[in-house]
């Protein structure tokens, strides 16, 4: 794991002290003056914590990781597992596996479908799970379809903007099958027309309308890059920029996913912090994690690194904002 050093978060300190105070280049966040526009120099002196990653404990983060009542943040994890109640809100939830235990089960309780959790978690046969196994709870978003006569996946895929392997892989399809009209399937981030959503899934469009908006709460991720696609999938954006250069945290918050391997849905290498204000930010795409389950970071604090892992046509960051509208 690569660790900002103290000495190199004091240069960047001192570099922006220079220039401004703190609280300045938060007041420029708050107002909705484009940071694309900051030189990148004084944008980094602005947002390096002092101590780096993993440096002192932000303020506001000795909260313990809970679910709370309609709103979770993430599951609370004992030695008896968790304790979920129906779904999430949309936010990932990690999961313990307990005695007794069923794939079905899981996925009922968080109401999800069981191939949500297995296309979730990279797993082919679900009596490979086993107790102990953590789990992640992934509400996908996309829709339902229903089967005409003369679909093919690519032909469903294009239409509804999705992945024709992801199609297949979520709902089950074996590689060439032949689609029988009627047959319903869901499109992961699919979008398009107005087809019922699948379970715990809605059209980007209206899901995110009435989120709370925290203004100046969410620093940009990157420094500079562009913005290659507006809301799309679980209320993210896709901000492009070189391959290696930093993403940084956008809230201090406390580390709850971190894969540095794998397809893992088509995020590729990502990972997810909760905040104290009840929201989680993601982060999808990284060629390289900095950080690991369990660990506080400070706002600005360097996570990863810009990459084109998972499903991906570019360098870029897939940043999404679960429980607070996106502000990118």
């Amino acid at each position: 794991m690569i660790i900002a050093s103290p000495a190199e978060a004091g240069f960047f300190s001192s570099l922006f002290r220079i220039f401004s105070g703190e609280s300045d280049i938060r007041e420029v966040a708050a107002s909705g003056y484009p940071i694309d526009d900051i030189p990148s120099s004084f944008l980094l002196g602005s947002i390096m914590p002092q101590g780096g990653v993993g440096g002192g404990e932000p303020a506001g983060l000795d909260m313990p990781l809970a679910v709370t009542q309609d709103s979770a943040l993430i599951a609370l994890q004992t030695p008896a597992g968790t304790l979920p109640l129906g779904n999430q809100a949309g936010n990932i939830v990690i999961y313990t596996v307990e005695k007794g235990d069923t794939p079905s089960g899981i996925a009922k309780r968080f109401g999800i479908t069981l191939n949500t959790l297995l296309w979730a978690n990279d797993i082919k046969n679900s009596s490979s799970i086993g107790i102990g196994d953590e789990l992640v709870i992934l509400p996908i978003s996309g829709i339902q379809y229903t089967v005409k006569k003369g679909d093919t996946l690519e032909s469903i895929a294009k239409k509804f903007k999705g992945d024709s392997a992801e199609i297949m892989s979520f709902n089950g399809l074996a590689v060439n099958e032949t689609l029988e009209a009627g047959a319903v399937l869901i499109i992961p981030d699919g979008e398009g027309e107005n087809p019922l959503p699948s379970p715990g899934a809605v059209r980007p469009q209206t899901r995110f309308a009435n989120l709370p908006a925290y203004l100046g709460y969410y620093l940009r991720p990157i420094v500079g890059g562009r913005k290659t696609q507006g809301i799309h999938g679980y209320n993210g954006v896709d901000l492009a920029s070189s391959c290696g250069e930093p993403v940084f945290a956008s809230a201090s918050g406390s580390v709850i996913l971190a894969r540095p391997t794998g397809w893992n849905s088509g995020y590729g290498q990502y990972t997810v912090l909760s905040h104290s204000n009840s929201t989680q930010t993601l982060y999808a795409h990284l060629s390289k994690i900095f950080v690991s389950p369990g660990q506080n970071v400070s706002q600005g604090a360097i996570i990863g690194l810009i990459g084109s892992t998972g499903r991906s046509t570019g360098c870029h960051v897939h940043f999404e904002v679960r429980g607070a509208r996106n502000p990118f």
